[in-house]
């Protein structure tokens, strides 16, 4: 048996009593010592009692601090008592005077601990209350009194007669300590649960004080007593137990069980047995001593009469009192039984009780609302009966575990309880979900139950919803990926075939014009007899799923060959392609489809959700290789499209970074006159500077230059540098030509590319003539009005325009007789055997003829040998760029091809007149004139790198490709 340290005080406490009988009992070994121990051991004794209530009061607050200091003052009183006795018997070596402080000391200790004993029990709370504790109080009171005074009372006052002093000082004494006995007994059971066991601790020490302090007013005891017998051990044991109850309240815990009732009125308390038999007892005690006196032949004496008499008088008014109150709590029975009763009956939820064997024997009225049954049929029947079988097994499971937690499990001793979900018989014969509250009752158990069938249908309606488009019903992205990482999950045990999962990416090419053009409900609809179509398409095991906005997916699994994908892929596409019938009107769009297969035998250690998320972004990619490529085809995923993605996504990175940190440099290609060979204006051209310090044409590093964030903030520092670079450049030998920067008109149409234009020209105080926008391509037909906006814009600002890179690219002859362009200059493509191929010397002548018939100043880019500038000066173009003249050059160097002025032409061996006649003819043409006024543009600048080699490869030397970086070396 473990001992635990919270017993420790109170086991020297039982030693330390026990100690002292013994003492008392054997002498103390001499009459001195037994008479300095009877004495000043009780005073000590006495005062560790007092000390001991005084510091607790002091030390701690709340309602119990009078009443302990009433319990120091009254153990003092004893202290002193005894002090004052032991001073006379020990030190003075004398009896104790008659009438000495020492009695008047005793006398004082009941009251106090009268008075500290009402103070610390609980008060009655109404007068009912306070009745019968008085009633009670003079019940115990008068029937001991009765029989004490039967006893020797009687005789104490007769043989004090003479004395009216020492009779007041003979009966104060008892009667105290009955009043004290009174009290102890009740308020045994009415003390406050948070202080319950100092107030036992201390009833308990006063009990045996008044015990021995009854057993001295004995005549017989008192005459033959003196200090040191084994009486004092009892004053000595109630001293010390009264200096232990302050204490023992510290290792009191655990909740209270006063709280205030759910209406705000203290909760009632129930009469404990001995409480409620107090009252039978005392009177039974004060027959006892009514017959004492009778059978014992002595006269009845009045004062035994009047005490039975009233005792007898409190009695009944006390059962009447009982009465009352018995009343009083069968009528609030009855309220609260008729108020709970009505909740039962008007609740909406289904309260029901069972028995141990499932038979219900209470159903609530709410039944014929929720389950459509009468409750007096389903009493007498069978829980079980009513439960889905499917579920019976489930909630045969919870009820087991529910009976087999005790209280305590669930923490603070709350009763167990279990929340089940079942399907419940209804009356007609549907299954309606039902959520019920499990709590033993007694044997069996009680069921608070409800309805949830519209939860169950709604929260299934929510988990559909979150898997399916809401448009076409089809599953939506995370599902497919949810039976795409399933699908790639190698199977428990290995074993068997593994079986081929594709992954098919679906956009729909066309449809953003139909969504313009028709509108969008047009477009949903269109959308919806996609989705349909796809699952006609594929097999019943594969899944079609929408992503959004056009685009859908499809997974395919089982034994199939990659070519079998393949043809259900073409047949996806054909399906799609077929015209759609909506609201009378024909509407068509194609397909572009994208397929990535997953691994042929998937590895173990292989993360599902990361291969998934991989085979998807492959499709992906794939399905944008088909629109690259011209729509409206089938692509299958090569790992070259992702090495290709990487690669340009660390090109798109590089070129962030050379903006940023400014390793780009600006050079200048001139732009010479084919006829006087005179500077009429420069081109602007990027070139990166490698860490080796070299100027490289990076082909694909500069073709990113037209796509994303990159490409915009690329296209201002081009402008920016530019337009500074033409400010500063100036002299007294020096004469201002035009300079020139190729824009896209992807990249011209951007938002804020205009302002920065008008911003640049403004703050480096450039004149807006000497500025030349080349449009690197016209771009679709239906951008056409707002580039034409934007060009219109330009030039009303000063700024010249041009299209460059003619004759190759996209965009219609209408696109450029609508837009206010003032050159044109020919693509490389054309100038490379123009020399050499009549055809291309027929094409370029044709392209030249209509620039000048539309108004335009001509040009040429790339032209590298001298028999290209004799050509081009016979076909009538005016001016040329080109390492024919000059390659790109760096400031200095542009600064020394402006003070020459002039280049050298190569010389002709024939054909002069014609080609002077084309020159004449041009330069009568002149520019295209704008509305209120002419302006001639003189020059066209030089092609953009980046557009390009974007279309056409490297500008370089024979070697450069497509994905080459090819040296510049100085001029």
């Amino acid at each position: 048996m473990n001992f635990h340290p919270s017993r420790l005080p109170g086991l020297l406490l039982v030693l330390l009593c026990l100690g002292y009988a013994l003492g008392a009992a054997v002498g103390w070994g001499s009459p001195e010592l037994a008479l300095f121990m009877g004495d000043f051991g009780l005073a000590g004794a006495a005062l560790a009692a007092a000390l001991s209530c005084l510091l607790h009061a002091c030390t701690t607050g709340g309602p119990a601090r009078p009443a302990w200091l009433l319990f120091g003052l009254s153990s003092s009183m004893v202290a002193f008592g005894n002090g004052t006795w032991g001073w006379y018997e020990v030190v003075l070596e004398t009896e104790l005077p008659r009438d000495s402080a020492a009695e008047y000391a005793f006398l004082l200790f009941a009251p106090l601990a009268i008075i500290g004993l009402t103070v610390l029990a609980q008060r009655p709370r109404t007068a009912a209350g306070w009745l019968c504790l008085l009633l009670d109080g003079w019940l115990v009171a008068g029937s001991l009194f009765t029989l004490s005074w039967s006893l020797a009372l009687g005789r104490v006052a007769a043989g004090e007669g003479d004395d009216p002093l020492r009779l007041a000082l003979g009966l104060a004494y008892p009667v105290l300590d009955i009043l004290l006995v009174s009290l102890v007994v009740g308020l045994r059971f009415r003390s406050r649960d948070g202080n319950r066991a100092a107030v036992h601790t201390a009833m308990v020490g006063l009990a045996v004080t008044v015990v021995c302090d009854a057993l001295f007013t004995s005549p017989s005891l008192r005459s033959s007593y003196h200090s040191g017998e084994l009486l004092d051990a009892g004053w000595f044991a109630g001293s010390v137990l009264l200096a232990w109850a302050p204490w023992a309240a510290r290792r009191q815990s655990g909740p209270s069980r006063e709280h205030p009732s759910v209406g705000g009125t203290p909760r009632r308390r129930v009469s404990t047995t001995f409480s409620a038999l107090t009252p039978y007892v005392a009177a039974a005690v004060c027959t006892a001593g009514i017959l004492y006196n009778a059978l014992g032949g002595h006269a009845l004496d009045r004062v035994v009469v009047a005490s039975a008499c009233t005792v007898g008088l409190a009695l009944i008014v006390r059962q009447g009192v009982i009465l009352l109150d018995n009343l009083s709590l069968a009528q609030e029975l009855a309220q609260k039984e008729a108020h709970f009763r009505s909740l039962v009956q008007g609740s909406s939820d289904v309260i029901m009780i069972a028995g141990s064997s499932g038979v219900l024997s209470y159903v609530s009225p709410a039944a014929i609302g929720v389950y459509g049954r009468d409750p007096e049929e389903l009493v007498g029947g069978n829980l079980l009966n009513l439960v889905h079988p499917e579920d019976v097994d489930r909630v045969l499971g919870e009820v087991r575990r529910l009976m087999a937690d005790g209280p305590g499990r669930q923490g603070g001793g709350t009763e167990p309880s279990a929340r089940v979900e079942c399907r419940v018989r209804s009356g007609n014969e549907e299954w309606l979900h039902v959520e019920s509250t499990v709590n033993r009752y007694r044997d069996g158990l009680i069921l608070n139950s409800r309805d949830v069938t519209e939860r169950v249908i709604l929260q299934a309606q929510l988990q559909h919803n979150a898997f399916h488009d809401p448009l076409t019903d089809l599953p939506n992205r995370a599902l497919f990926t949810q039976r795409l990482r399933a699908s790639l999950t190698p199977p428990e045990g290995g074993g068997g075939e593994q079986a081929t999962v594709a992954v098919l990416f679906l956009d729909l090419d066309g449809f953003k014009a139909v969504n313009d053009s028709a509108g969008h409900q047009v477009g949903d609809e269109l959308l919806v007899q996609a989705a349909r179509r796809l699952q006609h398409a594929v097999r019943s095991g594969d899944t079609v799923a929408r992503f959004g906005g056009d685009e859908f997916a499809a997974l395919v699994r089982g034994r199939l060959g990659r070519a079998q994908v393949h043809e259900l892929a073409e047949r996806l596409r054909s399906a799609l392609s077929e015209p759609y019938w909506i609201g009378g009107a024909e509407l068509g769009v194609a397909a572009s489809i994208g397929i990535a297969f997953g691994p042929c035998e998937p590895d173990p250690g292989t993360d599902p959700p990361g291969a998934a998320d991989e085979l998807m972004r492959n499709a992906d990619l794939a399905m944008y290789r088909a629109k690259s490529e011209g729509k409206g085809r089938v692509v299958l995923y090569h790992p070259a499209m992702r090495a290709e993605l990487e690669r340009r996504t660390e090109l798109e990175e590089r070129l962030r970074v050379a903006v940023r940190e400014g390793t780009f440099t600006l050079l200048h290609q001139p732009v010479v006159d084919l006829a006087t060979g005179a500077v009429t204006g420069v081109e602007a051209q990027a070139r990166w500077r490698s860490a080796q310090g070299l100027l490289l044409t990076p082909a694909e590093f500069l073709r990113t230059a037209d796509h994303g964030d990159a490409a915009t903030r690329f296209a201002r520092w081009m402008l920016q540098e530019t337009v500074t670079a033409a400010a500063l450049r100036g002299g007294p030998r020096l004469v201002p030509v035009p300079v020139s920067i190729r824009l896209s008109a992807h990249r011209l149409c951007a938002p804020g590319m205009y302002e920065a234009v008008v911003a640049v020209l403004r703050e480096t105080g450039l004149p807006a003539e000497l500025l030349v926008i080349e449009l690197a391509r016209t771009g679709p037909d239906e951008h056409a009005d707002e580039l034409g906006r934007r060009l219109a814009a330009l030039r009303r600002h000063g700024v010249s325009t041009a299209v460059a890179g003619f004759g190759a690219g996209g965009g219609s002859l209408g696109t450029l007789a609508r837009l206010p362009f003032d050159a044109l200059k020919l693509d490389r493509s054309l100038v490379q055997d123009v020399a050499e191929s009549r055809l291309t010397r027929a094409l370029a002548g044709h392209a030249l003829r209509l620039a000048r018939d539309l108004g335009l100043v001509t040009a040429a880019e790339g032209v590298d040998q001298p028999r290209q500038v004799v050509a081009l000066q016979e076909l009538g173009c005016r001016q040329a760029q080109g390492l024919a003249f000059a390659q790109p050059l760096d400031e200095h160097r542009l600064r020394r091809a402006l003070l020459r002025r002039v280049y050298p032409l190569p010389k002709q061996p024939g054909g002069l007149s014609a080609r002077r006649a084309y020159l004449a003819a041009d330069a009568r043409s002149g520019g295209r004139a704008e509305p209120g006024g002419s302006r001639v543009v003189h020059h066209q600048t030089g092609p953009d790198l980046a557009e390009h080699l974007h279309a056409h490869g490297p500008l370089w030397g024979p070697n450069g490709g497509p994905h080459t970086e090819t040296a510049v070396p100085p001029a």
